[in-house]
């Protein structure tokens, strides 16, 4: 079981910066893949970026590239995501979440927190 709790977000300019994180609890944090997605209103939910339990493997969402980092401490449970050149429609409620297993995909997460919320004024 891994239970997760996100931090950080909150109201931005565009082109600025934020930087999200999520704290996770549990023995097998440091196994499995975390990613980030993101919810905007009246949108379904869309993967953000995703990281192997090394670190070493990343993978971003084209929207995103460029502009956004993740990144996680496995000593510390945390993952989290720097965000840069933030434009209005990165608006939306975002989600840490978790799945079993080695590979760093945008589906079949298994563990969610409960969101944080990022609002990119323009």
């Amino acid at each position: 079981q891994v239970q997760l709790v996100e931090s950080g977000g909150g109201l931005v300019q565009a082109g600025g910066s934020l930087r999200l994180s999520c704290a996770a609890s549990g023995r097998t944090f440091s196994f499995t893949t975390m990613a980030w997605f993101r919810q905007a209103p009246g949108k379904e939910r869309e993967f953000v970026a995703a990281i192997s339990w090394s670190g070493g493997r990343t993978l971003y969402a084209d929207s995103v590239k460029g502009r956004f980092t993740i990144f996680r401490e496995n000593a510390q449970k945390t993952v989290s995501l720097q965000m840069s050149s933030l434009k209005p429609e990165d608006t939306a409620v975002y989600y840490c979440s978790a799945r079993r297993g080695a590979a760093v995909i945008s589906t079949a997460y298994d563990y969610w927190g409960q969101g944080t919320q990022v609002t990119v004024s323009s």
